[in-house]
């Protein structure tokens, strides 16, 4: 029984990790296409980016993907631009067949596991569902992204639309304060 109680303390900080705060800048990242190119997160500066990190072998983030092709018509020529970056095993040789089959507009790449969940700032013990969106503003400060576990609102197309449109209106020079803080805690397994 002590031992249980010792346990829980001691992983008790782990359970409680919040998110970083909101807004911060985007660290940059480097996206790899199969053949070999890779394109720096830094290279959009200037636009509003909402990157999808997403399993190719996940149906949520097919989904994802087709609504943001969608918006990046609806939106690309006001300066927005999803990217997706896959993550899961094998990613790699798996992306040319996710556009195909999903009919993907915009640039998806693959990153090993590690920088993805450095960037998104979570442990490697720390379980998330995908796919995972970070919205990036003018200025290349992060301005909002889904929780580890998922949040429903911050994974549907009204929110995506509000937070294009918002961004969208600030301009390149200033970043303003957050337009959503996501605090809730993280959990791990």
């Amino acid at each position: 029984m002590r031992f249980a109680i010792l346990a829980a303390l001691c992983s008790a900080p782990f359970l409680q990790a919040e998110m970083p705060a909101v807004p911060r800048p985007a660290p940059d990242f480097t996206i790899q296409f199969p053949g070999g190119q890779t394109m720096q997160l830094s290279s959009f500066r200037g636009k509003v980016v909402a990157i999808e990190f997403l399993f190719t072998t996940c149906p949520h983030c097919a989904h994802a993907s087709q609504v943001f092709s969608k918006l990046n018509s609806e939106y690309g020529p006001k300066g927005f631009q999803p990217l997706g970056v896959a993550f899961n095993e094998m990613s790699n040789m798996l992306v040319p067949d996710f556009v195909k089959q999903n009919s993907v507009t915009y640039p998806v790449g693959f990153s090993p596991r590690e920088p993805v969940l450095s960037f998104l700032s979570f442990s490697p013990v720390e379980r998330l569902v995908v796919p995972q969106i970070v919205w990036i503003d003018r200025k290349g400060m992060i301005r909002s992204e889904t929780p580890a576990q998922g949040d429903e609102k911050m994974l549907s197309e009204a929110y995506w639309r509000e937070m294009i449109e918002n961004l969208l209106k600030e301009p390149e020079t200033t970043s303003k304060k957050p337009v959503t803080h996501h605090a809730s805690a993280r959990k791990t397994p």
